[in-house]
């Protein structure tokens, strides 16, 4: 199920070019196809939090995945851009309310192992990322026709949301999230873990969506070929495969805020490096790394959160936190977009990018020293 709400997210990147060609729009109009869907991800993501209070998790996960259906099978008929952004939208909306429900449902699944059972669902998440590129390159080798692909995760939605609910139904639920019932009072008693979850994936988030939805036009630009640059996206989403493995079991056993620190200084400085290497090689190694760092970040936060959270706030104070990390970042591509089209080039737009992010580490890092941070 989550391979399906994280493929709703990321199939649009790599069709970002063929929008472009079919439609005939720029960049920036691109760009904003892009943007709704992550938008959708974080409108109803509080929303969510609220449902939960009254609704039992799964049968919140259960609607999401007729929510994917259903939006699938718009997009697929979309015949101009506000129907396709419509469409992205509405597929947003179902991943986002599948995160909220379903990522406190695991840890409460498996209350003594939460950073490996968020790094195990986390890696399904990932594996969507990594299919998301050939699955479009191969439908549009087959059938010529970008909207198979919609098509395909509408059948496919259909179907495992009906095994999910049959699965549902022979399970033993836990039943630890029975006195989260104030979603405002939530966020009350834990603003302070909130805010610095928000600012942490929000910012370093923004910085990723700019990056990883325009890195096939990007590396044009490097002078890496066509087919290249697309597998170049596999490389990077694939990195991020064992690294949700790696950093839910890190996340388990290191001092949680000093390693979180450390991830997102090291997205920083190996994106300021992209920015001035040139060369297959190098481009590719750090492709890699860069997938890889950031990919570590989303675990070691979501353990972080869910395992200090009591069972009486926590998915209402994970919505919160979910709604505005993801209002934060979703916005990336469209501004990358835009500044593109103003005529900065790449390089320049992901370089001051980078440096901003360098001050929110900063920030944070000084703040951390003063023992200001929750640990």
């Amino acid at each position: 199920m989550i391979f399906l709400a994280n493929l709703a997210r990321v199939v649009f990147a790599p069709l970002l070019g063929e929008f472009i060609a079919v439609f005939a729009i720029g960049e920036g109009t691109a760009g904003l196809i892009a943007t709704l869907a992550w938008l959708g991800s974080a409108l109803l993501r509080i929303p969510t939090g609220w449902l939960l209070t009254r609704v039992p998790r799964h049968r919140v996960i259960l609607a999401t995945g007729a929510v994917l259906t259903g939006a699938a099978a718009l997009t697929a008929s979309a015949t101009s851009i506000p129907m396709l952004g419509v469409g992205a939208l509405c597929m947003g909306l179902s991943s986002g309310a599948y995160f909220v429900a379903a990522n406190p449902l695991v840890s409460e699944l498996y209350p003594d192992r939460v950073g490996w059972a968020l790094g195990v669902h986390g890696m399904a998440s990932q594996v969507a990322a990594v299919a998301a590129a050939p699955l479009v390159t191969l439908v549009l080798t087959l059938f010529v026709d970008w909207r198979v692909v919609f098509v395909c995760i509408a059948v496919a939605a259909a179907v495992v949301t009906l095994v999910l609910s049959v699965a549902a139904r022979t399970t033993e639920l836990p039943d630890a999230g029975a006195a989260d019932r104030d979603i405002i009072g939530a966020v009350r008693a834990e603003w302070r873990i909130v805010l610095l979850t928000v600012v942490v994936v929000g910012a370093t988030g923004f910085v990723w969506q700019g990056l990883f939805n325009f890195y096939e036009l990007y590396m044009g630009t490097k002078g890496v070929g066509d087919a290249t640059a697309k597998n170049l996206l596999t490389v990077i989403f694939a990195a991020g495969v064992p690294a949700f493995f790696v950093s839910g079991r890190l996340a388990d056993r290191l001092p949680r805020v000093p390693y979180i620190l450390a991830i997102i200084s090291a997205f920083t400085v190996s994106v300021l490096l992209l920015t001035v290497t040139r060369g297959l090689v190098p481009v590719v190694a750090l492709t890699a790394v860069i997938g890889y760092v950031v990919h570590s970040l989303f675990p070691a936060i979501d353990t972080y959160l869910l395992d200090s959270l009591p069972g009486e706030t926590r998915a209402s104070a994970y919505s919160w936190y979910s709604g505005g990390m993801m209002l934060v970042q979703a916005t990336g591509s469209s501004v990358v977009g835009a500044l593109r089209e103003s005529g900065l080039a790449y390089d320049v737009i992901f370089t001051r990018l980078a440096l901003a992010l360098g001050v929110v580490v900063a920030c944070l890092l000084a703040l951390y020293r003063t023992d200001r941070l929750p640990s």
